[in-house]
C-alpha cells in the first residue's frame, strides 16, 4: 500500500453523522462488535447537498430495511456518514478515515462523479469492494478501476436515447431543427448533455449555442440571454438542482419558449416544480427509476420508504438503495463482510453475477459500466411521467413542449 494512503488525513471540524438504523426504535442494538458498519461519504453541504440528502435517505431505508428484516450475517448494519462539503479533496480524507482508521467493514459511494473519482482511488489502493450510487460520466469507467461498480442501469452519456430516437424519427417537417446546450462543468452533468447533444447532431441538428458554466455559478442571465438570443427549438441542460432552477428562471424571465426542454436530474426532484413556478409542463428528464416498477423488490422499498420518510422515494433514494442491494446480494454470497481477503470475494461476485434490484436486473462489464438503458420522463399534466420506451410508458409523449 503506497505512503499516501497509510497516513489518515486531518479532517479539521468535518460533521460525522452515526446513523445506526439497526432497529425501528433507532437504539442500534447489540454491541458495536456485531454490527457490520458501512463508511460512507456524503454532500450532505455545499453545491450537492440537495441530491446527497436524497441519497443519504436510500441509504438509510436500506440499513433500515435489512435491519428489521435480523440483519446481514445475522448481524446489525450501522452507517457511518461524514459530510464532504461536496468537496473532492474532503472526500478523499473522509475515505481514508473510514477505512484506514476507523476500519469500517464495507464502503459505498457519495453523490456526483466529480466525487466518485476521488472516493474510488482511496477505495481501490485499499482493496475495497466501491459499489456507487452516482458516478455516471464516461470518465469513471476510464480510470481502470477494478473494484468500482455502478448502480443503475445506465451511463450518463446514454441516458437519453430513447428521446434522441424518438426526435430523430419525426418527420421531417415537425423535427426540431436547432439545439442549444447549457451544462455545468461536472462531468455526469456534462454526460448526460453531451450524449443527447451528440446524436441530434449526428442525425442532422445544428447547435447554435453550447455553454459551460462552474458548479457554484448562481447568476444565469448572461448564458439566459445568449440561449434565447439563438432561438433554439430543443434546450440542453446538463444541471444537478439548483443551476438548473436558476438557469429555467432566467430563461422564463426573457419568454424564451423552446419547443423541447430536456435537463439531467433537476426536473425530478420534489422542490422542482415549486421552485420553478410551477410552469413544469413539457420538461422532460432521464431516470432510471419508476416507482411503479414491476421489480419484486420495489414495492416493499416504496411501502417503507414512505412509511419511514412520508414521502415517495425519488431516483437519487432508489440509486443508494440499488447500491445497498448490491452489496447485500455480494455479502450473503461471500458469507462475509471485512476489510482483507473477503473484498476479493465481494468484488468477484458483482463481476460475474446479475443482481436483482429495485431498477431492474444489473450486470456490469469490466469496467464497472452497467448494461442497461434509462426510461425518459415528462411533466405532463402536473406530474412527472414516463413517455419512453413504449415498453414502460405511462403516458405519450408531448411535443411542442407547452410554454412556461
Amino acid at each position: 500500500m503506497s505512503n499516501t494512503f497509510r497516513r489518515v488525513a486531518a479532517l479539521g471540524a468535518a460533521t460525522i453523522l452515526l446513523t445506526s438504523a439497526c432497529s425501528s426504535d433507532g437504539d442500534g442494538g447489540g454491541a458495536a462488535e456485531d454490527k457490520i458498519t458501512v463508511g460512507i461519504s456524503l454532500p450532505l453541504t455545499g453545491d450537492f447537498s440537495e441530491p446527497g440528502k436524497g441519497v443519504q435517505q436510500g441509504y438509510q431505508a436500506w440499513a433500515k430495511i435489512v435491519n428489521d428484516k435480523g440483519g446481514l450475517l445475522g448481524r446489525q448494519v450501522e452507517l457511518k456518514i461524514l459530510d464532504d462539503q461536496s468537496n473532492a479533496d474532503r472526500v478523499v480524507a473522509d475515505y481514508e478515515q473510514l477505512i484506514g482508521k476507523d476500519q469500517v467493514d464495507l464502503v459505498v459511494g457519495p453523490f456526483s462523479t466529480r466525487l466518485v473519482v476521488p472516493a474510488a482511488r482511496v477505495a481501490e489502493e485499499y482493496d475495497m469492494l466501491f459499489v456507487e450510487p452516482a458516478g455516471a460520466a464516461k470518465a469513471v469507467f476510464e480510470q481502470g478501476f477494478k473494484n468500482l461498480f455502478y448502480a443503475a442501469p445506465a451511463v450518463a452519456n446514454d441516458h437519453y436515447n430513447h428521446l434522441a430516437e424518438a426526435i430523430l424519427a419525426m418527420p421531417a417537417d415537425q423535427r426540431p431543427k436547432t439545439v442549444a446546450v447549457a451544462s455545468m462543468d461536472d462531468p455526469f452533468a456534462q454526460g448526460t448533455a453531451y450524449g443527447l447533444r451528440d446524436k441530434l447532431k449526428a442525425g442532422g441538428l445544428t447547435i447554435v449555442a453550447d455553454e459551460v458554466y462552474p458548479p457554484n455559478t448562481t447568476d444565469f442571465n448572461q448564458i439566459a440571454a445568449k440561449i434565447a438570443a439563438t432561438k433554439a427549438d430543443v434546450l440542453i441542460g446538463g444541471s444537478q438542482y439548483q443551476d438548473g432552477v436558476n438557469l429555467i428562471v432566467a430563461l422564463q424571465q426573457l419568454r424564451y419558449q423552446p419547443k423541447l426542454a430536456a435537463f439531467s436530474t433537476a426536473p425530478t426532484e420534489p422542490e422542482f416544480a415549486k421552485a420553478i413556478g410551477n410552469k413544469t409542463e413539457g420538461v422532460l428528464s432521464p431516470t432510471g427509476y419508476s416507482q411503479d416498477a414491476p421489480y419484486p423488490s420495489n414495492k416493499e422499498f416504496v411501502e417503507k420508504y414512505k412509511a419511514q420518510f412520508g414521502r415517495d422515494p425519488e431516483e437519487d433514494q432508489a440509486n443508494a438503495y440499488t447500491t445497498g442491494q448490491v452489496v447485500e446480494a455480494a455479502v450473503k454470497a461471500a458469507n462475509c463482510a471485512e476489510q482483507g481477503e473477503c473484498q476479493k470475494k465481494l468484488v468477484d461476485f458483482v463481476r460475474k453475477n446479475k443482481i436483482e434490484t429495485v431498477v431492474g436486473p444489473l450486470t456490469w462489464d469490466a469496467t464497472g459500466k452497467p448494461q442497461g438503458a434509462h426510461m425518459i420522463q415528462q411533466w405532463v399534466g402536473g406530474e412527472i411521467k414516463i413517455v419512453f420506451p413504449k415498453e414502460t410508458k405511462e403516458t405519450e409523449f408531448v411535443y411542442p413542449k407547452p410554454a412556461w
